[in-house]
């Protein structure tokens, strides 16, 4: 693929960004995934920590429930977990069913082992456990024994087990290993580290989308160690102009603006918290200029 190519996808992924922009207070706000057309909301949902939840924990079972209502009535899409998620991916497959969600969900997940051979067990087990025949997105996690687990989803990919595949970074670490993957393997998804307090993904996630993989952030909110920095202040006045009603909006849209990013997947097992964070694929969104303002109010803290 010429640079010049890759140059052209990603001015046309800035011109989306600038269109998004624009929409209205309450439009929902999608990108098309490359290599396939399908239109992806721009908030998914995580599950690290938050759905590993105890099997007889009636009350928490019964408020991750809700959580996965809200994120599906505000119109959400991916879900993204993972077998090193302790009972996530348990839960997901219990609660799901009960939720009304038919055609929406973009179901993601992670092959995680150093052996070659638990990699077909490990995805077999993961679609046992969601109850579906397919995966739309699988991740060779933190680059794990990527050679053979990638060898893994290929297969899976031609017995239409899984979608589509890609690899997954996290806390800023192993993006010289990533980049040379991106260059050197035919992937549909990066999954990577991205927000307010760590943008040093920012040239990666630029060769992905000039290579024609989706993008998907995870720890969007740093973990939440972003709502500690803005304790006990207000939102800036200004941060109307891009239809930010709280803190989770004022990061997540950060995120989700920055033209590369396809999703972003926060994380909670609050109901609340999940309207806070779907409110930020609506409406309008950041462009450059306002990009760097809030990058600044963040850095001054």
């Amino acid at each position: 693929m010429s640079r010049a190519i890759d140059r052209r996808r990603f001015l046309a992924l800035a011109a989306g960004m600038l269109a998004a922009a624009a929409h209205p207070a309450g439009a929902r706000i999608r990108r098309t995934l490359p290599r396939g057309g399908t239109a992806l909301p721009v908030i998914g949902m995580g599950t690290w920590l938050t759905f590993d939840v105890a099997g007889d924990d009636t009350a928490q079972r019964t408020q991750r429930q809700e959580v996965l209502e809200r994120f599906f009535a505000a119109g959400g899409g991916m879900i993204d977990s993972s077998p090193m998620y302790g009972r996530a991916e348990q839960l997901l497959g219990q609660l799901l069913p009960r939720v009304a969600h038919a055609g929406r969900l973009w179901s993601a997940t992670k092959v995680w082992t150093p052996f070659d051979a638990l990699g077909p067990t490990q995805l077999a087990e993961s679609l046992r456990l969601w109850g579906g025949a397919r995966f739309d997105v699988v991740l060779v996690h933190n680059l794990l024994n990527w050679r053979a687990h990638l060898r893994t989803l290929r297969r899976a990919q031609d017995e239409g087990r899984v979608l589509r595949v890609g690899i997954s970074t996290s806390h800023g670490e192993r993006h010289d290993e990533a980049e040379r993957l991106i260059r050197s393997e035919a992937l549909d998804v990066l999954q990577i580290t991205y927000n307010l307090s760590d943008a040093s993904a920012e040239p990666l996630m630029r060769l992905a989308a000039e290579r024609g993989l989706a993008v998907v952030i995870n720890r969007p909110l740093d973990g939440g160690w972003l709502f500690r920095r803005v304790a006990g202040r207000a939102l800036p006045a200004w941060a109307q102009e891009f239809d930010c009603a709280n803190w989770a909006q004022f990061f997540l849209k950060w995120v989700v603006s920055h033209p590369a990013v396809t999703c972003a997947i926060p994380a909670t097992r609050h109901p609340g918290h999940m309207d806070e964070n779907m409110g930020a694929g609506r409406g309008r969104l950041p462009d450059a200029a306002q990009r760097r303002r809030m990058q600044a109010y963040i850095d001054a803290l």
